[in-house]
C-alpha cells in the first residue's frame, strides 16, 4: 500500500453546534433533492453546505455553490465551528447497523494516503468514472482547499492485523457519536499514539488498495495534486499529495455488499414470452409468476441459488417475471463480444447484464441511463410508475470479484457494487493548504 500519514484532522466543535447527528450527511451522490432540503434544515452548519451545496437564483462564474460552500468552510474556521485537532492523529471509525437481522459492526481507520494514478502503483479501482462527476468535484476542491469526505479503500488482511492496534488503543475510551438519517450509528475516536500510528502503518505498507467506494473524488485528488504541481514541484510532504481514506479491511466481519437492481427505459415493452425469444439459447428461462409484488420471492430464490449468472427479469408488457440462467451458448457469444475483458469479467452478473442480455440480445446499446435500487421493495414502487419496460435482479459483486478484476486492471460496469453503509461526511475534514 502507498504511505500513510496521520493528519490533523478539521472537525466539529460540539460546543457549537450541539449534536454530531445533527450536522453529519451521507456521500454527496446519494443524496437527493429532499433529502438536501432536509440536512439543510437540520442544523445550519450541517456538511451538506460543503459537500453539495445549493444552486440559487443568479448563480454566476463567481458566485455559485462552490463559492458559498468554500465561504461557509472560511467562516467556520473563522467562528470555531470547526477546529482543527492539535495533534496528527488516525481516526478510528466503526458503524453499527443492522442488516437481515443482526447487527453489525464495520471497523476501519481514517488517514492520509500517498496518491498514485491508478495503474501506476499499488491503488487500484474496480468500477468506470465519467468526465461530469470529476469536474464538479474539482471545481469544490479547488474552492475549499480540502478533502470534505473520504474514499473508501479496502486492503486484503485475512487477520485483521492491521486493525488490532487502534482496537486495543480504544478500548474504554469515550467515542463520538452520530446517528444518521437511517439509523445507522458512527462512532469516531482519534488515535494520537506514535507507536501505535508506527505499528499500523507498517502493518498496512505491503498491502494492496482496492477503491471500494469514491472512484470519482479519489481521481480528482489525482488532477488536483498535478494541478498545483504545474505552478512548481510539491514538497513531499504537501497535503494535495495526500488524500483522505477510510482503510477497511477486506475480511472484517462487517463487511457488507448490496445488490443494484435496474429499471430500464427506452427498450420495446416486450411481453415474458417475447423476452424468452429474444435470449434464444443463450439462456434457459421460466416463467415464475405475474406481479410487481412477486419480486421479493423471485429474489430470494436467485439469492440462494448464488449464481452470478442467474438474472430475475420483469417483462412490463404481461407483468410477468422470468427467471433466465446463462447457458454455455450464451458463455461462448459473451465470450466474443466481450473479448477485451478477462474471464472473471465476462462471469460477472452486471457484465452478463448489460453486455450480453441488454446490448448484445435486446440491442439496447444506448438507452437512458437506467434506475439504479438496492432493495427490492424499491422495485416494486418503481414499477408502479409504469416508465419502465424491463426491470432485473441482478447478484452483487463480491469482495473476491472486486480484487480479481481490479488485478487485471480492468473495471466492471457502473454500479456493480453497494457497500453498505455508507460512510459519513462531516465527521473529519482533510485541509489540503
Amino acid at each position: 500500500m502507498p504511505e500513510i500519514q496521520a493528519f490533523r484532522g478539521l472537525r466539529y466543535d460540539l460546543g457549537h453546534v450541539g449534536s454530531l447527528s445533527a450536522v453529519i450527511a451521507p456521500p454527496y451522490d446519494v443524496i437527493g433533492t429532499d433529502l438536501q432540503t432536509q440536512l439543510y434544515k437540520q442544523h445550519p452548519a450541517n456538511v451538506v453546505r460543503l459537500i453539495l451545496n445549493r444552486d440559487e437564483p443568479g448563480d454566476d462564474e463567481r458566485n455559485n455553490r462552490y463559492s458559498r460552500a468554500a465561504a461557509f468552510l472560511k467562516n467556520w474556521r473563522k467562528e470555531g465551528v470547526l477546529s482543527t485537532d492539535p495533534d496528527p492523529a488516525l481516526y478510528v471509525y466503526h458503524q453499527q447497523f443492522d442488516y437481515q437481522g443482526h447487527t453489525l459492526v464495520r471497523r476501519g481507520f481514517m488517514a492520509r494516503v500517498r496518491l498514485e494514478r491508478f495503474g501506476e502503483g499499488r491503488i487500484y479501482p474496480h468500477e468506470e468514472t465519467m468526465s461530469g462527476p470529476k469536474a464538479d468535484r474539482l471545481l469544490l476542491t479547488r474552492a475549499c482547499k480540502a478533502n470534505l469526505s473520504q474514499i473508501f479503500g479496502l486492503y486484503p488482511d485475512p487477520e485483521n492485523k492491521v486493525q488490532t492496534p487502534l482496537e486495543r488503543k480504544i478500548q474504554e475510551v469515550p467515542a463520538h457519536e452520530a446517528t444518521d438519517h437511517l439509523g445507522v450509528i458512527h462512532r469516531l475516536w482519534p488515535v494520537t499514539d506514535i507507536d501505535v500510528i508506527s505499528a499500523v502503518s507498517a502493518a498496512i505498507s505491503p498491502q494492496r488498495v482496492f477503491i471500494a467506494d469514491g472512484h470519482h473524488r479519489y481521481e480528482t485528488a489525482c488532477n488536483y495534486r498535478d494541478e498545483l504541481a504545474k505552478a512548481g514541484p510539491l514538497p513531499p510532504g504537501h497535503p494535495a499529495n495526500f488524500v483522505l481514506m477510510m482503510c477497511v479491511s477486506m475480511n472484517d466481519p462487517g463487511m457488507v455488499v448490496l445488490p443494484t437492481h435496474r429499471l430500464f427505459r427506452g427498450l420495446p415493452k416486450l411481453t415474458s414470452a417475447q423476452l424468452v425469444e429474444r435470449l434464444g439459447d443463450s439462456f434457459t428461462t421460466r416463467v415464475a409468476g405475474e406481479g410487481p409484488d412477486l419480486a421479493q420471492t423471485i429474489w430470494s430464490q436467485i439469492e440462494d441459488e448464488g449464481e452470478q449468472g442467474t438474472l430475475g427479469l420483469f417483462a412490463a408488457a404481461d407483468q410477468r417475471w422470468v427467471i433466465a440462467r446463462i447457458t454455455e451458448q450464451g458463455r461462448q457469444r459473451m465470450a466474443k463480444i466481450a473479448a477485451e475483458h478477462s474471464q472473471p469479467w465476462r462471469d460477472l452478473g452486471v457484465s452478463i447484464l448489460h453486455r450480453l442480455l441488454i446490448e448484445d440480445l435486446l440491442d439496447g446499446k444506448e438507452l437512458p441511463k437506467p434506475r439504479y435500487v438496492h432493495l427490492v421493495n424499491e422495485v416494486v414502487e418503481s414499477l408502479e410508475d409504469e416508465e419502465f419496460q424491463l426491470a432485473v435482479l441482478v447478484m452483487p459483486a463480491t469482495i473476491e470479484h472486486i480484487q480479481t478484476i481490479s488485478e487485471h486492471q480492468e473495471r466492471m460496469p457502473a454500479k456493480s457494487t453497494y457497500f453498505y453503509p455508507k460512510l459519513l461526511s462531516g465527521l473529519v475534514i482533510n485541509p489540503l493548504d
